[in-house]
């Protein structure tokens, strides 16, 4: 019941800010996106989810035990941990341990939450800023970049 009332209660969230997100406008382009689009992706995202939790079948037998409970409570902090030192780290090295840290989260290894950390933070970079043009903060990487 409690799984239910908080997928309903976070679905009414989303599609509050997706009408706060569908008003972001630039006073100039700086991606060809725009600013729009990425809340918007994520909010559909958050908001199928939320959609699954509501429909799901069998959902009732499920029980929140403090695992669980725990687990979800780092997921959050490793999450505001990532957006807290986006800029300070970079896109790299902060996707790269927020990636890390969350497979270690669901019960990963660590030599394959590591290199699946590094290749995350690399190729998610490449893909953003070399094939769609939305530059990403290089933190820490930014000394050995030339201008």
């Amino acid at each position: 019941m409690y799984v239910r009332l908080f997928a309903a209660t976070w679905l009414l969230f989303c599609a509050g800010l997706a009408v706060l997100a569908w008003g972001f406008q630039a006073p100039f382009a700086y991606d060809p996106v725009g600013p729009r689009a990425y809340p918007l992706l994520l909010l559909t995202l958050m908001a199928a989810g939320s959609l699954w939790l509501l429909v799901k079948p069998g959902l009732r037998e499920q029980k929140l035990d403090s695992s669980s409970a725990l687990r979800s409570v780092l997921c959050m902090l490793t999450l505001l941990a990532y957006a807290l030192l986006f800029e300070s780290l970079g896109f790299i090295i902060s996707t790269a341990l927020g990636t890390f840290a969350l497979g270690l989260l669901f019960t990963g290894r660590l030599l394959p939450c590591a290199i699946s950390g590094v290749l995350m933070g690399v190729l998610l970079y490449g893909l953003f800023d070399y094939l769609l043009d939305v530059p990403l903060p290089l933190g820490l990487f930014e000394a050995f970049v030339e201008s």
